[in-house]
């Protein structure tokens, strides 16, 4: 069994993205990587560079700029990533510039893999996720922050991105996959107020302003206010990756949060509730479809 990992990245070093954290990560279970590293204003390329010259290869790309609806841009060049995976590799591992898996994992995602490379009806892995937000201590607790979607992919072309890049698609249908003991750790939306609020308004432009996270920013605002932009918190009971430590070591910015604070429309308030009491989430998005054991 071989598997290439793969990724894409821009403007890493400029808005902070943990990349290095999250290619390392899961490099251990890849025999191969590739790095489809944008075009981009800092020391991006020198920076995936140095990770390790003997198992990532680089694609260097041009973002397409006209490309300002839905995020499609981020789709685009993941599959410019996929289709740069040479032949002989059995399964492709994704992951994106700022999510990370914990080391904990690596084993069973291993042994899953190994597991089903000759069943052909499994196209994918089911993730789980965990969404950080404002600090290392709190993670999204509503339905806005999508609760699992696909990282592992089989080693077939007709597979494509979706949308914005959460997931993927063979021929327009549904990857049937199956779940994987493994959550992956979302960090995007931990950084320093300063970074974070640049790196929204460079998102903004892929998506004509219209971000679903977050309200629009008031004139002049030059730092992301967290504590006007959750809905619902929880806190984070377990530990991080090893990879991430020295990053939470130099964190160096407060949120203050109120677990109790619920902020919704009505209707997604009573979703809400009805998700606490019963454990099951009404209506989920399902961008996959689970093989029945």
């Amino acid at each position: 069994m071989k598997v290439c990992g793969f990724t894409f990245i821009r403007n890493a070093e400029k808005f902070d993205f943990p990349v290095v954290e999250a290619i390392t990560s899961i490099l251990p279970v890849c025999d191969h990587f590739i790095v489809a590293v944008g075009n981009s204003d800092d020391q991006t390329r020198e920076i995936i560079e140095r990770i390790d010259p003997e198992k990532i290869s680089i694609v260097d790309t041009v973002w397409n700029e006209k490309l300002q609806k839905g995020g499609v841009v981020y789709a685009v060049e993941t599959d410019k990533a996929f289709d740069a995976i040479p032949d002989g590799f059995d399964w492709c591992f994704y992951i994106q510039g700022d999510e990370v898996v914990h080391e904990k994992y690596l084993p069973a995602i291993q042994q899953a893999m190994s597991d089903q490379v000759d069943n052909k009806k499994v196209e994918g892995f089911l993730f789980g996720f965990r969404h950080f937000f404002g600090t290392y201590d709190y993670v999204g607790d509503s339905r806005k922050w999508y609760r699992h979607e696909i990282r592992i992919i089989r080693h077939d072309k007709a597979i494509r991105s979706y949308r914005d890049a959460q997931g993927f698609r063979k021929q327009g249908r549904k990857l049937n996959v199956v779940p994987v003991t493994a959550e992956v750790y979302h960090y995007g939306w931990v950084r320093p107020p300063r970074f974070m609020q640049e790196k929204i308004d460079e998102v903004h432009k892929f998506y004509q302003g219209d971000n679903p996270i977050t309200k629009k920013k008031d004139p002049g605002e030059s730092e992301f206010d967290y504590q006007g932009n959750y809905d619902a918190l929880a806190k984070f009971e377990g530990t991080h990756p090893r990879v991430m430590h020295h990053r939470i070591k130099r964190l160096n910015w407060k949120v203050e949060v109120d677990l109790k604070r619920i902020k919704m429309k009505p209707k997604y308030r009573l979703l809400y509730a009805i998700e606490k009491k019963i454990g099951i989430r009404l209506f989920e998005y399902r961008n996959y479809s689970v093989l029945k054991k």
